[in-house]
């Protein structure tokens, strides 16, 4: 069997592939965190409540109303981005001129408000929720079997996190968007609803992170704290890619699934510190993060 420092080259690949789809996850709920941020300048900390929130709705969704999977992809987004129109419309709306650190209380104290209703509602050790008949067994990849499920997720978030850079970089829409964050008042001049704009900005962000609840919701049990266990992480990615940068954080989160995956190889009790020691690291060499720009 061939080897590396020692290690099996089949255990080292296993753990990259499973390392590349956290990873996915990651770049995923860190782009919904960089739009928000980069747009419209919130540190949105009630994104992984609104995550979980996105996986029960997913739940509910099938076991209230019968909607399969597949049809809760598209809806639970757009219901979770609807309660994110009522959120900045009733809330965030009023923080835009004041201090981050506003924005990171008051989004807080609206994480554990989520939190706290699901879980009494619900309890705390979560609910089950299957994965769909057409993505059931694994592939086998040589090194490893592979679940189906987990290679559908990482083609998912793939997609997802080229799209939305696309739409932000390269489109009209997205050079508007960018427009009206460096100066609103003239891009209003040119008769573009900025506040609506802002709105749906927000939606978006959302959305993205209900997004990666419905694709999390067959991974594990769908629980109240799903949300707050991954939060912390995913604004350590945010940090290191660059508050701000789209590109940086889908790039970051990916990579930094493999790291944490092959860091379970070769220093297994580390696997869970070393996203923030390498926050550590890049924040003492580029404050602005790896894409980041200083300011």
């Amino acid at each position: 069997m061939l080897t590396i420092f020692g290690y099996p080259v089949q255990a080292l690949l296993s753990q990259a592939t499973l390392g590349l789809i956290n990873g996915a996850f990651y770049a995923l709920l860190s782009l919904g965190l960089a739009v928000i941020f980069g747009m419209l300048n919130i540190v949105n900390f009630a994104h992984g409540a609104l995550y979980m929130v996105g996986a029960f709705v997913t739940w509910g969704l099938l076991n209230y109303l019968g909607i399969s999977y597949w049809a809760a992809l598209i809806i639970a987004p757009l219901i979770v981005g609807a309660f994110g129109v009522v959120l900045e419309k009733t809330l965030i709306c009023r923080l835009y001129k004041l201090d981050h650190l506003y924005g990171l209380l008051l989004t807080f104290g609206v994480a554990l408000i989520i939190e706290g209703l699901v879980r009494n509602g619900y309890g705390s050790s979560g609910v089950p929720y299957a994965a769909p008949a057409a993505l059931q067994g694994a592939v086998n990849l040589g090194y490893m079997r592979l679940p189906l499920y987990r290679l559908w997720v990482l083609i998912a978030a793939t997609v997802v996190c080229l799209g939305t850079w696309l739409v932000i970089e390269k489109t009209r829409l997205g050079a508007t968007l960018r427009a009206a964050t460096e100066n609103a008042p003239l891009v209003q001049a040119f008769g573009v609803n900025v506040p609506r704009m802002i709105t749906l900005t927000y939606a978006a962000g959302v959305a993205l992170a209900a997004f990666a609840g419905v694709l999390a919701a067959p991974m594990s049990s769908v629980n109240p704290n799903m949300g707050s266990i991954v939060i912390i992480v995913v604004f350590a990615v945010v940090v290191i890619g660059g508050m701000g940068s789209i590109l940086g954080s889908v790039l970051t989160g990916f990579a930094l699934g493999m790291i944490e995956g092959a860091t379970k190889v070769f220093y297994s009790q580390g696997s869970g510190v070393v996203i923030f020691v390498v926050m550590v690291i890049v924040l003492l060499t580029r404050p602005a993060g790896l894409f980041g720009r200083a300011t």
